[in-house]
């Protein structure tokens, strides 16, 4: 469903990305490991073209998206959820989810406020409270479900277990294995390998910008020195 091509990014005259090599497969979810710094969020936004990559390609359902405005990018169905969370603070739950609807996508989930707050209870109950009243596990769930109201195929995760309670974190994996059994894709970037083990199919490994390890979970779990070397603290 994505291609990620020999991509190259730059911030200014800076190499961030080095050639990165990899593909997710539809209906799976492929976790995208590395240490604070490792590019991890750089490759996120190059594949959603807030970072223009200066070589290489992305390629997401069999066309080319290099180059087009992120708008773009997201009305074909990809869907974002950045690292800092970027709600609305001075809007409530429900103006939230309204900024992120899309009208019906072929072949998605359509969305409504009843499905996300069934995903996330703690927003039903919060649904008239501004966003700057939530607290942080509560300001990452708003920020997953007004992108799902925008009904999308393919779920860019960035760092959705960072900052918040081990409980949230528990029921962050729930719903990431729900958006999956609803036919999404997900892309999703970690630190913490424990919460990657739980959810996903695949795994990414990266270390300043360059790809270490491309495989399956089970694969990475066989060779412990990969992850010694490159994912331990």
């Amino acid at each position: 469903m994505l291609e990620v091509n020999g991509v190259n990014s730059f911030y200014g005259k800076a190499q961030v990305l080095n050639d990165l090599n990899f593909t997710v497969d539809r209906g799976t979810v492929v976790a995208l490991l590395g240490r604070n710094g490792a590019g991890k969020t750089t490759t996120m936004k190059s594949i959603m073209q807030l970072v223009r990559p200066r070589q290489g390609k992305i390629i997401y359902q069999g066309q080319d998206i290099t180059g087009w405005p992120s708008h773009k990018v997201a009305r074909n169905g990809l869907g974002y959820v950045p690292e800092e969370r970027r709600i609305f603070t001075q809007l409530t739950v429900m103006e939230n989810l309204e900024v992120g609807r899309q009208p019906p996508r072929d072949g998605c989930t359509t969305w409504t406020e009843d499905m996300v707050f069934d995903l996330f209870p703690n927003l039903a109950e919060r649904r008239h409270n501004r966003g700057k009243a939530l607290s942080g596990g509560e300001q990452q769930m708003l920020t997953i479900a007004r992108t799902l109201m925008g009904n999308p195929a393919f779920i860019l995760l960035d760092e959705p277990s960072e900052g918040i309670a081990p409980v949230i974190v528990e029921q962050m994996a729930r719903v990431i294995l729900q958006l999956k059994a609803e036919g999404l894709t997900v892309l999703l970037s970690e630190q913490n390998l424990h919460f990657a083990q739980a959810v996903a199919d695949g795994v990414v490994i990266i270390e300043h910008g360059t790809q270490k390890f491309v495989g399956t979970l089970a694969a990475l779990q066989s060779q412990p020195e990969i992850r010694d070397q490159y994912l331990s603290v």
